[in-house]
């Protein structure tokens, strides 16, 4: 067992929860104390309907007609992150719109029941519809088409959101979000990644929010942007100037961090995998890299865990519900040990896992995937 097995073994436990989940692992739970904040994550966005259509051959091609071979419907968008922090065991609220349509009624049920998010800082809002997108799958890519529109204000100005011990934000260029200052200001560290800058400018001045923030999580291409250089690793030297922790997702290649405040570097390549649908799996990605960060893990092991979690993500339709829990973990960990022929180095990449996953974590309890409709009608 590696050190940092070693000193997080303690922390984890399997606990008893209500019916239909046998068990489950808190990473946080020898961190866990009176006073504590009473949520783990606080996050907030936008959720959307995905409907995924999976197994074609090429992109759609105009006026032609194509036929899926796979489809799957589950809460999206910022229901993506909020999934995979919950099925790691980590304490999750979130605040969101939903419309009282059956849209609405699903991704509430899916949400707050069937994965146990806090949803008290949501509301439903009369009249509004669900957001939906689209998204159809095909070469490892994919495609989305979005319909929504933005929910009537809330009256009064909420008040600060729920204490918690981390947060994640999603920060546009140009449009600060007050909210990430204002929990920053009460000891939430902030874990923030960025969407493509339709403005051409891949300015960081136009990131004010980036100051408060303990993390930055972009891709390559939008750290290369964003910095002015042509190499991924030299980009994330270059946002430490910026934010103590860079961490650049690589693609194929796996990904690569920097802290500043220790000096630690790490890269991790990505784990090879046949994959259905990719919907969701930078969320998940950020959501292991969280998980880990809040359990004290050195950097190599978190963003070893934060690939890995991405990459049992793809193999699944969907974006929130394609999220893996410890049970696929442990049961990925069990079956690559069991094979020949393994190289002795990516195994010990993995190691650390040995200290947190108790042997009986097989599945203990079904995780709900994406299925072709919202529900069936039960039997009377």
């Amino acid at each position: 067992m590696n050190a940092s097995a070693a000193s997080t073994a303690s922390a984890v436990t399997a606990l008893a929860h209500g019916k239909g989940r046998a068990a489950q692992i808190d990473p946080l739970a020898a961190l866990r104390a009176a006073g504590d904040p009473p949520w783990d994550v606080y996050l907030t966005g936008t959720v959307f309907l995905d409907i995924i259509f999976t197994g074609l051959d090429s992109a759609p091609v105009r006026g032609t007609e194509s036929w899926a071979r796979g489809m799957g419907s589950s809460p999206g968008g910022v229901a993506n992150m909020a999934t995979a922090l919950a099925r790691l065991g980590l304490r999750t609220s979130l605040a969101a719109a939903f419309g009282d349509d059956h849209y609405g009624d699903y991704c509430w049920d899916a949400l707050a029941q069937g994965e146990g998010i806090d949803l008290t800082a949501s509301r439903r809002v009369p009249g509004w519809h669900s957001p939906v997108t689209v998204s159809m799958a095909y070469e490892g890519e994919r495609t989305m088409v979005s319909h929504g529109h933005e929910p009537p204000p809330e009256e009064p100005t909420p008040d600060c959101p729920p204490r918690a011990r981390a947060a994640v934000a999603s920060l546009v260029p140009g449009a600060p979000a007050p909210w990430v200052a204002q929990v920053a200001a009460h000891g939430t560290r902030i874990f923030a990644d960025v969407g493509w800058d339709d403005t051409g400018a891949w300015d960081l001045a136009a990131l004010p929010d980036l100051a408060h923030c303990e993390a930055f999580l972009p891709n390559a291409e939008e750290a290369m942007r964003y910095t002015g250089t042509t190499c991924p690793r030299a980009a994330a030297h270059a946002l430490t100037a910026f934010v103590p922790l860079a961490v650049v997702t690589l693609g194929a290649e796996g990904a690569y961090a920097v802290d500043r405040r220790t000096g630690e570097t790490a890269e991790v390549p990505a784990i090879e995998v046949e994959a259905l649908d990719p919907t969701g799996a930078g969320d998940v990605f950020v959501a292991g890299f969280v998980a880990g960060t809040l359990a004290g893990w050195r950097l190599a092991d978190r963003l070893a865990f934060a690939g890995l979690t991405a990459a049992l993500s793809v193999q699944e339709f969907g974006g929130s519900l394609s999220a893996p829990g410890w049970s696929e973990i442990a049961t990925w960990w069990r079956k690559v040990r069991s094979l020949d022929g393994q190289d002795p180095a990516a195994l010990e990449r993995y190691a650390f896992l040995a200290g947190l996953l108790p042997e009986e974590c097989a599945r203990p309890w079904p995780l709900r995937r994406a299925v072709p409709t919202i529900g069936f009608r039960r039997p009377a």
